[in-house]
């Protein structure tokens, strides 16, 4: 619109980050952890695995490139696996998490075993492996996503982390400094986009989530995890001015499956007015992420990429459905601040969701060819 200022980019097909992994690469990270296979010979594979990502975002059409976070077990990597201070938690003291299918119907599990034993402490991050290899090896624009700092409060465990850290923010606020130290030393490297990939926003949206006491669990408090964002967001700004900054919200995406639902109307004027980013990756798949309205207290400056693709089921969209939908959007938001992507990435974990590598290809494709069509 006339007088409103740009979004900071201009690229309207977007991946929020995670692809299937190679059966091949499964296999060799199982042989490793049983030591039948050298860290050498891993990383070669993972190498190989990435070159794969990147060459099929490319062909697709995407226009920002991952390497598919195929150097992860999952998408807390960048907790789980780089800090030091967490051990596996006793079965004893594993919380119930409850995740759904796609027909809605509840499953049993347990939050991610491990638990805050001791302070937490700095390791080589595996984002840093990561910004080197796409450094050298992206043939665009890439970006490195990391678990936000307020998803360590699922491994803050009572009787056995109070110990160490006396509430979770506690927990929270030694994680956000080990991050700031590591979103550093990734600029340093050459990073200059970084997402955020967050569900501690959970409690504020679905009703239930205080009930099945979340992974994110930090008493629902809005304002604590939008200014623990915003300080690592600060922080990487006050390095690296006019880099992007993006924030990925996400419902739960194990395996296909879903953990909470509801509307961002409950937070949309506070967490898009007050969330230091110049992008939200929003999902937008199914009715459980309700309707476009709150996008009407987005910012001029921010854009909104519209996770309209499911990467939880095979079945594919339709142009016109997608186009039609971003039309709805675009009668709350301007389409200039408007770009699409999937709803969330292809493999969470490293077990993936319950697609093909060929569904995978042929969404992201779709993505890019509406993208285009809409935004030329």
């Amino acid at each position: 619109m006339k007088g409103r200022p740009m979004p900071t980019t201009t690229i309207r097909a977007e991946h929020v980050g995670s692809l299937l992994r190679p059966e091949q690469l499964l296999a060799a990270r199982a042989a490793r952890k049983r030591g039948a296979l050298s860290d050498k010979e891993l990383s070669e594979l993972e190498d190989q695995a990435a070159t794969a990502a990147v060459k099929l975002q490319l062909d697709a059409g995407i226009q920002v490139f991952t390497d598919g976070e195929v150097r992860r077990d999952d998408f807390m990597a960048s907790v789980v696996e780089t800090v030091g201070g967490l051990a596996p938690a006793e079965e004893s003291s594993a919380r119930p998490r409850w995740i759904r299918d796609s027909d809605g119907a509840e499953l049993d599990g347990d939050v991610a075993s491990v638990a805050i034993t001791e302070p937490l402490y700095r390791r080589t991050p595996l984002s840093l492996a990561e910004a080197r290899w796409l450094s050298g090896n992206a043939p665009g624009p890439y970006k490195i996503t990391m678990a936000s700092p307020t998803m360590v409060a699922g491994f803050w465990r009572p009787g056995i982390s109070d110990g160490v850290y006396a509430t979770r923010r506690d927990a929270v606020a030694a994680l956000a400094d080990i991050y700031r130290q590591d979103i550093a030393e990734l600029i340093d490297t050459g990073v200059s986009w970084l997402q955020l990939d967050s569900l501690a926003y959970w409690a504020n949206i679905d009703p239930e989530a205080a009930r099945m006491r979340r992974v994110t669990d930090l008493e629902g408090h809005l304002s604590h995890i939008i200014d623990t964002d915003n300080g690592l967001i600060r922080s990487a700004r006050s390095r690296r001015p006019g880099m992007t900054v993006a924030m990925h919200f996400c419902r739960g995406n194990m395996r296909s499956a879903w953990s909470a639902q509801g509307g961002y109307e409950p937070i949309a004027e506070r967490v898009f007015g007050e969330v230091e980013v110049d992008r939200f990756l929003l999902e937008y798949d199914t009715e459980r992420s309700g309707g476009f309205e709150p996008l009407r207290f987005v910012p001029p400056a921010k854009t909104v990429v519209l996770g309209l693709v499911s990467s939880k089921v095979a079945e594919l969209e339709s142009v016109d459905t997608l186009r039609r939908r971003i039309d709805e959007a675009s009668q709350y938001l301007p389409l200039e601040q408007l770009a699409l992507s999937p709803q969330c990435g292809f493999a969470s974990t490293s077990q993936g969701n319950l697609l093909t590598v060929d569904d995978q290809r042929r969404k992201l494709e779709l993505v890019a060819e509406t993208a285009r069509l809409v935004w030329g």
